[in-house]
């Protein structure tokens, strides 16, 4: 009997590792829709002694492989958060749709500032204006809209995380629970 559990004298060692296929992705093309739609977004944070800090994020944008989020905020208005992403790449994002509170929140640990890409201020135009039309459907008007993410376009700053985690947070009983991608 062999001291190594498993091993067999006849059967050949394989000295190449097996292929390994990258995990799935945390959400699929529906939840990255809805992330990237008119929806309203909270960026957190947490600095020393884990005390958390918040900003409105203004928009957002998905990797084609689906795991990768950057999200866009204002430079002044998120300053404690940029401050925060700094220093230890922690972020947390939430998505919710005002009509309806459908609400995803999205995890990463690898934030970091970036530039904007190419077209990013025409999405974050997109962004708006879908904010808005929601909004209005449940009596807000587009000039609120303006007043709360007005800021000029040469303050926005953009943050890349990779997906981490991903959970339900809709109010009701599966706020909480981990998202299931549909794909």
């Amino acid at each position: 009997m062999s001291r190594f559990p498993g091993y067999h004298p006849d059967i050949p060692i394989s000295r190449t590792p097996p292929a390994v296929s990258p995990p799935q992705p945390l959400i699929d093309a529906q939840h990255a829709a809805f992330i990237q739609g008119g929806v309203s977004m909270s960026i957190g944070a947490c600095g020393p002694g884990r005390h958390p800090t918040l900003a409105r994020g203004t928009g957002c944008r998905i990797s084609a492989d689906l795991r990768r989020v950057t999200v866009f905020v204002s430079m002044q208005q998120a300053a404690p958060v940029l401050d925060c992403v700094r220093d230890n790449g922690l972020i947390a994002a939430a998505f919710s749709q005002p009509s309806t509170h459908r609400t995803i929140q999205l995890k990463g640990r690898d934030a970091r500032l970036v530039p904007l890409d190419e077209g990013d201020a025409a999405l974050i135009i997109r962004y708006r204006q879908a904010f808005a039309a929601d909004l209005a459907t449940i009596g807000f008007r587009a000039e609120q809209v303006e007043t709360l993410l007005g800021f000029p376009a040469s303050e926005v700053v953009a943050i890349r995380f990779t997906l981490a985690e991903a959970y339900v947070q809709t109010p009701g009983p599966q706020a909480g629970e981990r998202l299931q991608s549909r794909s």
